[in-house]
């Protein structure tokens, strides 16, 4: 069965098709700059990577050359031979907790909910309405990113703000990177051979959140109403005192939209440094004595370490498995060196020379990175949210 995982973003296109249930990767792109002048889009098969500038006016081009490139390295030889296409849709808000067949009904709710998530929820559905004009028979399959933590109980989904800001206008805790965490549930569930397992999933990237999961099942994370909550990221601030908003706006004149675009894009990793929002360039000024660069680190080992600590005493210190996942989860090893001697009150403890083996550039891209004696096995695990979605839709179909 192919099945093709599709990330619409408001000028990108993420793609990738699999060979189900092999989970074979077949080929997979990326669009870039859609309906822009220096549009291009880039084809990974078989390990090599080819780029191709071309003029791309929208998603409905970019689908055309998406399925030409199909078509010409023979991964199909006809539309029909697409099983589905699952789609990444970031905000289902309370409606969804789980994948569901994409329908007319499922377009109007998410494009309803866009005020939750206007920068995401009208670019897929831009993407979903492209691809059902390209392919009208094919099913499609709806994957939230906020449906994982629907099982969240009211005490964490629920703010101690006026009632009614709920009940009229949907302000509550939705929680985001929920496919990634449901993956590694997946994962460690099938690592340990457990029907249900209690995992800590720190999904850390440019964007990061971490999950607290008791029977398989979140009971709470890190983001929040929106993805600007939890810890601090590589350009959003995470939890603050929202006392400072007004008083900022006060003293500055800027506008809501102003400051509400500099927690997103121009604070965390970006602002402590005052130059960087990526990790990779916070270790190399690390390096050169730069006391920004360390000061960003550590307060970002901080938070991350809080949050770690409250969730190791929600699960009542009954822990399968902390698992450290995404781009700096996965390869930054001396920051998760860092983070679990942190936590060595807790009596988590890691085996630096197994830490040190694994990143996804290494030979080795998982496995178990704490003691024997540890209290909590720790792993790095990479996500694969294209797979999950994969997954979901060759389920649903």
């Amino acid at each position: 069965m192919k099945i093709l995982s599709v990330n619409a973003g408001s000028s990108s296109l993420k793609f990738t098709c699999f060979e189900l249930p092999e989970e074979k990767v077949l080929i997979s792109g990326y669009f870039e700059k859609i309906g822009l002048n220096d549009s291009f889009y880039t084809i990974k098969m078989n390990g090599e990577k080819i780029k191709k500038e071309v003029k791309i006016e929208n998603h409905s081009e970019a689908i055309q050359y998406l399925i030409k490139e199909l078509l010409e390295n023979k991964v199909i030889n006809s539309l029909e031979d697409i099983d589905g296409v699952g789609h990444r849709l970031v905000h289902g808000g309370d409606k969804y907790n789980k994948s569901v067949l994409i329908d007319d009904d499922v377009i109007k709710t998410v494009s309803d909910l866009s005020s939750l998530a206007p920068l995401h929820n009208p670019a897929n559905i831009i993407g979903v309405k492209a691809f059902k004009e390209a392919m009208p028979n094919t099913p499609m399959v709806g994957v939230f990113d906020t449906a994982f933590h629907q099982t969240m109980a009211e005490k964490e989904f629920l703010y101690p703000v006026p009632k009614e800001w709920y009940q009229k206008y949907s302000v509550r805790k939705y929680g985001f990177h929920g496919t990634s965490h449901r993956y590694i549930t997946k994962k460690v569930e099938e690592m340990l051979g457990k029907d249900s397992v209690n995992v800590i999933s720190c999904h850390i990237g440019s964007g990061g959140s971490l999950c607290c999961i008791k029977d398989s099942k979140s009971i709470d994370t890190t983001m929040g109403f929106s993805p600007n909550a939890g810890i601090m990221m590589g350009t959003r601030c995470g939890d603050i005192d929202y006392s400072m908003i007004p008083y900022i706006m006060e003293k500055t004149g800027m506008s809501i939209k102003e400051v509400d675009n500099a927690l997103n894009k121009q604070s965390g990793l970006l602002a402590v440094s005052e130059q960087y929002s990526d990790h990779r360039d916070i270790e190399e000024g690390m390096a050169k004595g730069d006391h920004l660069c360390t000061l960003a680190n550590d307060m970002y080992i901080d938070r991350i370490v809080g949050y770690i600590a409250k969730y190791y005493v929600l699960l009542d210190g009954k822990v399968d498995a902390l698992v450290f996942t995404a781009g700096l989860g996965e390869n930054a090893r001396e920051f998760r060196e860092n983070i679990i001697n942190k936590l060595a009150s807790l009596n988590i403890k890691i085996d630096a020379e197994e830490n040190n083996k694994i990143a996804s550039y290494l030979e080795k891209s998982e496995g178990k990175i704490s003691r024997d004696d540890s209290s909590v096995p720790v792993y790095v695990i990479p996500t694969n949210e294209e797979l999950m979605i994969a997954l979901d839709t060759m389920e649903l179909i």
